[in-house]
C-alpha cells in the first residue's frame, strides 16, 4: 500500500525505516531519500511508524549480576 503518493513510499518502506530507528515521518521519508511534500500522508506515517515501533519496542540493555 502507498503511504505517500507524492513520493511512491509504501507502508512497508516506512515500517522498514521505523524498525530503523525512524520515529517520524520526516526521518522514515529521508531514510529513502525524500521529503515530505504536501503533507497528507503525514498522520498515517505516523500511526505506521507507532505501530511497528510497538510491536518492536528498542531493547534495553540490562548488566548481569555480577
Amino acid at each position: 500500500m502507498i503511504v505517500c503518493i507524492c513520493n511512491r513510499i509504501t507502508e512497508s518502506e516506512v515500517r522498514l525505516a521505523a524498525r530503523g530507528g525512524c520515529k517520524t515521518p520526516e526521518a522514515a521519508y529521508a531514510c529513502q531519500g525524500c521529503e515530505v511534500q504536501c503533507g497528507c500522508c503525514l498522520d498515517y506515517a505516523q500511526e505506521v511508524i507507532d505501530e511497528e515501533l510497538g510491536k518492536h519496542p528498542p531493547l534495553r540493555l540490562v548488566p548481569k549480576a555480577a
